[in-house]
């Protein structure tokens, strides 16, 4: 009784379809291999199994270069597709979903500027209604975000400009109290010039015993002495003059 014909469909049980993948899998594989020996053809096969177990055979050493080749070709056909005329007919049908877009996006456009309004209804207004709110509270947050960021910026440089302004006032202080003390020694120094100039111009009066001249005993004495002799000396010219005549005497 001869083999009957199997039908095409999953096979259900786990382990039947285990079985015979891995028989079909080896015979493809033979195949391939016959294939390219025979016919002295570029044969590339890649199997996965249900668990993702990838096999392979390429008759070439190099797996990556048959891909290559095939995508190389793959690409080419569909260059050659696009310049039929089918393609072409899809690229006008195209053309004018794209322009009719652009001018429902333009007459959408002109609604929201407020013009061409008597063609809408009261449902299509209240639309463009709902938009314009939408949009005014988008614009109104992004309003007060800016302003957010720029009060946080203004803070961040009044921030700056007060420690600048107080870096520069304690300078200021340093500087003054310097020029004070600077004024405060040249005071003094005035002052003391003074006093030794007051000190130099002072009354005969004022002069202290240190500057009077001194009394040198000794030498007045020697004085008195000698007048005392000359004294002497002049009595006994006058009293040799009284003895001797007038014509004697040899006028003084």
């Amino acid at each position: 009784m001869g083999r009957g014909r199997v039908q095409l469909k999953r096979i259900e049980n786990k382990i039947n379809r285990q079985v015979t993948f891995s028989k079909r899998r080896s015979g493809l594989l033979k195949k391939a291999h016959e294939i390219s020996v025979l016919c002295d053809a570029e044969v590339a096969l890649i199997v996965f199994s249900t668990k993702g177990k990838l096999y392979e055979y390429s008759s070439d050493s190099s797996m990556e270069r048959i891909i290559e080749r095939y995508e190389h070709y793959s690409y080419a056909e569909k260059a050659l597709s696009m310049t039929e005329p089918d393609s072409q007919g899809d690229w006008f049908l195209e053309y004018g979903k794209l322009k009719a877009k652009i001018e429902i996006i333009q007459k959408s456009q002109r609604h929201l500027m407020g013009d061409q309004l008597d063609t809408l209804g009261i449902k299509q207004l209240q639309h463009l209604e709902q938009q314009l709110e939408n949009s005014l509270k988008h614009i109104r947050s992004r309003k007060s975000h800016l302003l957010s960021d720029s009060i946080a910026d203004l803070q961040k440089k009044e921030k700056l400009l007060m420690e600048q302004n107080k870096l520069l006032e304690n300078e200021v202080m340093e500087k003054e109290k310097a020029r004070a003390m600077a004024e405060q020694t040249q005071w003094e120094q005035q002052n003391q010039a003074q006093q030794t100039t007051s000190c130099s111009s002072a009354p005969s009066f004022l002069i202290t015993t240190d500057s009077l001249p001194t009394l040198n005993i000794g030498n007045f004495q020697g004085r008195a002495n000698e007048e005392e002799q000359e004294g002497q000396r002049n009595q006994v010219q006058i009293a040799s003059s009284s003895l001797l005549p007038p014509w004697m005497l040899r006028p003084q």
